[in-house]
């Protein structure tokens, strides 16, 4: 059980993308046009009440802009889609030293899984496209941040208990 004010944190980085891709050795794996590319980091402890409180926020949150030029559209307004990156390294720990650590990140065998469900859950809040990484593969990102939208969401911040 987390304690509050811990760092382990299931967090997303979102971006509102024009567009984004995701190349591993020069090939394409995955690519949207309008959406959100989602760097995802799973801590020690998350589970898979974090992912669903992520996914939920993430495919209603309006911040696509409407008629008026207000941020007033959801994903499933402007039928956007995700890329969804495994990123661990959204649990570094820079607090000691020049040299983050890397230890609060979830261990593969129980990252991956929740990396996973996390698209699931996204496809099941209504977002009809998702996309994905390699988890823990050298990846190369490419995107057109719209605006720029940068967004961190962070399962602590959002109170899950």
């Amino acid at each position: 059980m987390k304690n509050k004010g811990e760092l382990d944190a299931m967090k997303a980085v979102l971006q509102r993308v024009s567009s984004a891709r995701v190349r591993i050795d020069g090939k394409v794996c995955g690519e949207i046009q309008t959406g959100f590319l989602v760097l995802l980091g799973v801590m020690q402890g998350d589970t898979q009440k974090e992912a669903d409180c992520l996914a939920a926020k993430i495919a209603g949150l309006r911040v696509f802009t409407d008629e008026q030029d207000k941020m007033n559209l959801s994903l499933a307004d402007v039928d956007g889609g995700v890329l969804l990156i495994s990123n661990f390294t959204l649990g570094a720990d820079c607090r000691k030293g020049r040299r983050p650590s890397f230890v609060r990140a979830a261990r593969p065998e129980t990252a991956e899984p929740l990396y996973r469900y996390m698209g699931e859950q996204l496809v099941k809040n209504g977002v009809a496209q998702v996309e994905y990484g390699v988890f823990g593969a050298d990846m190369q990102v490419e995107l057109c941040n719209d605006g720029p939208v940068t967004i961190l969401l962070d399962t602590e911040e959002l109170n899950v208990n």
